[in-house]
């Protein structure tokens, strides 16, 4: 690795793969700041942006989440990082139980570890709305299927198994992840928590059909500092998941509020995305996400640079003059993850439901969805003129996944 000079800062970002960790090597690298970029594949393609200054290798967080701490601990010091930026759970878990440590040398970009607990347990966030009278969906916390066969009657059909956590850290030996299903009747109830027993309890939830909406914030100490609104078009999987393709809207006051008491409650700082569905009742509080999320690099295009605020308020606190939060940015943009979004169009074309019994897109409007590919309006989380490697290579791993799964050879 190169080193810096005694007056530039550097970054540590883990997750270098993804679209929302290069939206910050690209603005801190842009800012002068020098930027190591760390994942577990050499391969990735944030290790190819122009704004890299170093990369690391490191062990899964997931499978060696004692090797990967290790190896960061190394880099920190032999590096001489003044901020670590992790970005997904799966290294924020592993992460947070040696926080003091992490701490002791450098600034870590997590709120305070009851904030974070907080968030991360479903069942709390839920209770925590309720008293601050935002809206949630009527919910009943089960651990077995008999538990939930009292339940499921009462909350109608079809019903939401969300995991109280998305994912747990297992004794310092493993990260193990908890996805959301669904049910329709008593039987499918029972056979889907038989997976989860004696591993997670459950939040039994009615469902609501609506749009996904997620309310962006940068705060200090449960105070807003930046806010931005988008609106999911695309998800995968496609009865309800990450967002694939996604547009900036104007900032709903209502939601916003219902945000800011609930980040407020927590004493929050730093990034949270907090995500409702908006349907025909209104909007429910889906859930809080405590990390950086995935369609980060939307409120990017849309002028609202959380990356670059985010590094200066973890280094040098709030600016000084700072009165009321930034809620101005460009409504109307819109920017895809190039991967899910293919994924996306594939699943419709191919009439693919996991979920007979939910509604989903029809393939017209995966027809649709094709003609946008090519329309220059529209953004991409990876794929930029101005640092064009990442996507290159975004693509090129795009087209090796495609080729297996639809069992082709691969190009001498």
């Amino acid at each position: 690795m190169s080193h810096a000079d005694k007056n530039q800062k550097t970054v540590l970002i883990t997750d270098a793969a993804r679209g929302s960790a290069i939206a910050f090597i690209r603005s801190l690298g842009r800012r002068g700041w020098r930027v190591i970029a760390a994942d577990t594949y050499a391969g990735n393609p944030g290790f190819r942006s122009r704004y890299v200054a170093g990369r690391l290798v490191y062990p899964s967080p997931v499978s060696e989440p004692t090797a990967f701490v290790q190896a960061l601990r190394d880099t920190i010091r032999d590096e001489h990082v003044d901020l670590v930026i992790p970005i997904t759970d799966e290294v924020i878990l592993p992460l947070s139980a040696v926080r003091e440590e992490i701490e002791a040398t450098c600034t870590l970009a997590l709120p305070d570890a009851e904030s974070l607990a907080t968030a991360a347990d479903k069942y709390h966030t839920a209770e925590l709305a309720r008293s601050l009278g935002v809206p949630v969906p009527r919910t009943c916390l089960v651990g077995t299927a008999i538990e939930a066969a009292q339940c499921g009657d009462a909350l109608g059909w079809p019903i939401v198994l969300k995991p109280r956590f998305s994912r747990r850290y297992r004794e310092h030996a493993q990260v193990e992840s908890f996805g959301v299903c669904y049910a329709d009747d008593p039987e499918h109830l029972a056979e889907r928590m038989r997976e989860f027993e004696g591993r997670s309890d459950v939040l039994l939830q009615e469902y609501n059909p609506g749009t996904g909406v997620g309310v962006e914030l940068l705060l200090h100490e449960g105070e807003p500092l930046v806010a931005f609104q988008h609106m999911r078009l695309r998800e995968i999987p496609v009865h309800g998941g990450a967002s694939a393709f996604r547009q900036s809207v104007p900032l709903d006051p209502a939601l916003y509020q219902h945000s800011v008491r609930l980040l407020g409650a927590l004493k929050w700082t730093g990034l949270a995305m907090v995500e409702f569905k908006v349907g025909a009742e209104g909007p429910k509080l889906m859930e809080i996400n405590g990390r950086v999320w995935g369609s980060l690099p939307l409120a990017v295009h849309s002028g609202v640079d959380f990356p670059a605020r985010l590094a200066d308020l973890m280094i040098d606190g709030v600016p000084e003059g700072t009165s009321q939060p930034e809620l101005s940015y460009a409504n109307g943009v819109r920017s895809r993850n190039l991967e899910l979004d293919l994924m996306w169009i594939v699943n419709v074309m191919l009439g693919r439901k996991r979920y007979p019994f939910l509604t989903t897109a029809r393939r017209r409007d995966a027809v649709r969805a094709i003609c946008e590919l090519v329309n220059p309006a529209c953004k991409f989380d990876i794929l930029s003129l101005s640092d064009p490697m990442p996507g290159m290579i975004e693509i090129s791993k795009i087209i090796t996944k495609f080729r297996s799964k639809m069992g082709q050879p691969e190009a001498a």
